[in-house]
C-alpha cells in the first residue's frame, strides 16, 4: 500500500510593528494574503503581532490592547483564514475577564472557524519582559489542536525553553510545534551575547525537534523598540533538526517551507527515542526541585 502525500506548505510571516494596532493588522492581513499566494496552507504569525511589545514596562493602559476571544481582532482573522483557505496560527492579547488575562494563540481552519486555543502556560519575569504584569499563566494545559493540515502543537514564546511542554505536545500527538515569539536582547547588553543567545534560542528548538521527532515552527519580529531589538531569525527544522528555511535577523520576511509529515514516522524509526524512555524511572520529574 502506497504512503498518502502529506506534504503541507508552511509560510511564517516575520515583520516589525508600529504603535499602531490597526496598521499593524492591516501589514499582517497583506502579508497573509500574500503567502497564500505562494501557496501555503499553514500560515503563523508572530507572538502579539498587533501592538508592540509592550511588557517591557507595566503600564496600566496596555490593558486597552487586549480583546476578548472572541472578538474583533479574531472575526477578522477568521474571514482572512476563510478568503484564502488556509490554517492560521494568531497570538492575541485575550481579555477573559475584569482583572484576567492571557498571552494566548488562536488556530483558524480553512473554513474560518476557530479550532482551538492556547494560553501561554511560562510567564516570564525578568528585566524588559514583565508579563507576569499582564498575563496569567494558562489553564488548557498542553493539549495538541488537530487542523487539515496536521495535529499542531501550539506553544508561546518563553515556553520553547522547556522541553517538558514540548515532549508532552509530542507525546499527545502532535507533528509540528509552533512557537509565536517575541525575543530580542536588551540594548544595554554587550553585542557579543547577541549571538551567543540567538545560537542558544536555536538549539533549545531545535533539539525538541530531535529528542521529539517533529517539525518545529519558531517566527520572531524585527526591529527596535525601546530598550530591546528583537532578531528575527525565524526558522523552520525538520525532526533531524535541520532548519530548513530561516529569515535575516533585522529584515521583514515570509519565511517558506514545505513539510513532508511522513518523514515524523520515518525519523522516529531511525531514532526510536519514544520507544526507549525509561517511563518507570522518572518520577520527580513533576517535582520544583530535588535536592534539598
Amino acid at each position: 500500500m502506497s504512503t498518502p502525500n502529506r506534504k503541507v506548505s508552511v509560510a511564517l510571516i516575520q515583520t516589525a510593528c508600529s504603535p499602531q494596532p490597526e496598521k499593524n493588522l492591516k501589514l499582517t492581513l497583506d502579508r497573509i494574503a500574500a503567502a497564500a499566494k505562494q501557496g501555503a496552507k499553514l500560515i503563523c504569525l508572530q507572538e502579539l503581532f498587533r501592538s508592540l511589545y509592550f511588557c517591557q514596562k507595566e503600564d496600566y493602559d496596555c490593558f486597552a490592547l487586549a480583546e476578548t476571544i472572541p472578538g474583533p481582532t479574531t472575526r477578522i482573522l477568521a474571514q482572512a483564514a476563510k478568503k484564502h483557505k488556509i490554517t492560521l496560527v494568531s497570538s492575541l492579547f485575550e481579555k477573559r475577564a475584569g482583572g484576567l488575562y492571557h498571552n494566548t494563540a488562536v488556530v483558524f481552519g480553512p473554513d474560518g472557524k476557530i479550532l482551538g486555543t492556547y494560553r501561554k502556560m511560562h510567564i516570564p519575569d525578568d528585566p524588559g519582559f514583565s508579563e507576569k504584569f499582564y498575563f496569567a499563566p494558562g489553564d488548557t494545559g498542553f493539549q495538541p489542536i488537530d487542523t487539515p493540515v496536521g495535529r499542531l502543537g501550539v506553544l508561546v514564546c518563553w515556553d520553547q525553553w522547556y522541553p517538558e511542554a514540548a515532549r508532552l505536545m509530542a507525546l499527545r500527538g502532535a507533528e509540528i510545534l509552533i512557537y509565536p515569539t517575541a525575543i530580542g536582547l536588551a540594548r544595554t547588553e554587550k553585542r557579543e551575547l547577541h549571538r551567543v543567545q540567538l545560537g542558544a534560542w536555536q538549539t533549545i528548538q531545535r533539539s525538541h525537534a530531535i529528542a521529539n521527532g517533529v517539525y518545529v515552527l519558531s517566527i520572531n519580529r524585527i526591529g527596535r523598540e525601546d530598550n530591546l531589538d528583537f532578531w528575527g531569525s525565524s526558522f523552520v527544522s525538520d525532526p533531524f533538526g535541520r532548519v530548513l528555511a530561516q529569515a535575516s535577523t533585522d529584515k521583514p520576511e515570509i519565511v517558506r517551507a514545505t513539510l513532508d509529515l511522513n518523514e515524523i514516522g520515518v525519523t522516529r524509526q531511525h531514532w526510536p527515542f519514544l520507544r526507549d524512555r525509561r517511563i518507570d524511572a522518572y518520577g520527580g520529574i513533576d517535582q520544583r526541585y530535588l535536592n534539598s
